[in-house]
C-alpha cells in the first residue's frame, strides 16, 4: 500500500507519536516543509533548496532528486516511489509536491 504527504498534511506535530504510520508520515510532511539549513544544530535535516530559482522543468528534476535523497536519509521507514505536482493559481512559480511512498514493512 502507498500513502501521498505533501507539505500541508502537517498541521500540529505529535511528539513521540506511537502510531508508526502516522509518525512516517509526519515525519515526511516536515522533511516537506524544513529546508535544509534552517534547523540549528541540525543543518543537513530537510529538503535541499538548490532548485529554487531555476527554469520550472529544471526545477522539477532537481527537487525530485532532493525528496528521494531527503526522505532515505531522514525516514528509513519510508520508501520513496514518485511525487506529483500541483499549480498553485495564485503562485503560479510554486511547486507543491505531494509524494508517494510505501511503508516499509507493512
Amino acid at each position: 500500500m502507498t500513502y501521498n504527504v505533501n507539505a500541508a498534511d502537517l498541521k500540529k506535530i505529535r511528539l513521540n507519536e506511537t502510531d508508526t504510520l502516522a509518525s512516517v508520515l509526519q515525519n515526511i510532511a516536515l522533511i516537506l516543509k524544513t529546508p535544509k539549513g534552517s534547523v540549528p544544530m541540525y543543518r543537513e535535516f530537510g529538503l535541499s533548496q538548490t532548485f529554487l530559482d531555476k527554469p520550472m522543468p529544471v526545477a522539477k528534476v532537481m527537487m525530485i532528486s532532493a525528496l528521494k535523497e531527503a526522505i532515505e536519509r531522514w525516514e528509513p521507514r519510508a520508501e520513496f516511489v514518485g511525487v506529483t505536482f500541483s499549480a498553485n493559481a495564485s503562485n503560479p512559480g510554486e511547486l507543491n509536491p505531494t509524494v508517494e511512498v510505501k511503508i516499509i514493512g507493512e
